[in-house]
């Protein structure tokens, strides 16, 4: 009796093992799971793995993976914020990731408008300069009485790519520097630190990650969201953060603040 090896799938899917995509196997759960499985869900659920083993490797813990279903209710509570208490109560409804969408929008200069809700986005465009402890956006995520969504989306840059925004940044500072030395200002030390810094950990081979953190604000009336607004922007210079709202891009940042990894 011969032993059944499995080295790839129909419609040219191939086995996905951590050593790589063409590893065969004897394990016949395994084939049939292979077999089973489209290659785009293999893929995905690679790609899971290898993230959640980078987490523990960097002593991050968390919970468990978004289902459909949860992920359904949180999109459907942002478009529509009086149903969400409702979906709280009763788990069973609002499970349907095809009917979360919202049924109507209206996006204005400066803000959004969705179901049952305004929304404005802001950006954190100044992150602190100096050393900052871990909480340093309790401001922010904590504050009373407004109800607000947070995403933090960290991108990985190209060395090369990397490597010429430091140095485009590095001569936009010393001609800004050679500027205020005419006119009798002090040189910002800190700032050409921070490129010199940057500058070392690329070349030692760390890598650079770009960051991004919409702040969405949701209130009942345009009045109200303007005092929610104003509310989150004092906060965020509490937290040593500058932000700006996203004008005119209103709707394509209101999804940047979902849980979708979608960048602004």
């Amino acid at each position: 009796m011969g032993v059944l090896v499995f080295v790839c799938a129909p419609n040219g899917k191939h086995p996905i093992t951590p050593q790589g995509f063409h590893d065969a196997t004897t394990d016949l759960n395994q084939i049939e799971e292979w077999w089973r499985t489209p290659g785009w869900a293999n893929v995905l659920r690679q790609e899971m793995r290898t993230m959640t083993s980078a987490l523990r490797a960097a002593d991050l813990s968390f919970t468990e993976w978004l289902s459909t279903g949860q992920i359904a209710v949180i999109l459907r509570s942002a478009y529509d914020p009086a149903i969400a208490s409702t979906l709280d109560r009763h788990g069973d409804l609002g499970q349907e990731l095809a009917t979360a969408g919202l049924v109507a929008v209206n996006e204005a200069w400066g803000h959004l408008r969705t179901d049952s809700a305004y929304h404005a986005v802001l950006w954190v465009s100044e992150w602190p300069r100096s050393l900052v402890h871990p909480g340093f956006l309790a401001p922010v995520l904590l504050s009373t009485g407004v109800l607000r969504s947070f995403s933090l989306i960290v991108t990985p840059m190209r060395t090369d790519q990397a490597a010429r925004d430091i140095r485009k940044k590095k001569v936009e500072y010393v001609s800004d520097d050679a500027q205020r030395a005419r006119i009798g200002q002090i040189e910002d030390a800190s700032q050409n630190a921070e490129y010199q810094e940057q500058q070392t950990d690329l070349t030692a081979g760390h890598g650079v990650l770009r960051y991004s953190g919409p702040v969405s604000v949701t209130a009942d009336t345009l009045e109200d969201l303007d005092a929610a607004v104003s509310a989150i922007t004092k906060a965020a210079i509490q937290s040593s953060c500058e932000t700006r709202k996203l004008v005119g891009q209103q709707a394509k940042a209101f999804t940047a603040a979902l849980p979708l990894c979608r960048q602004v």
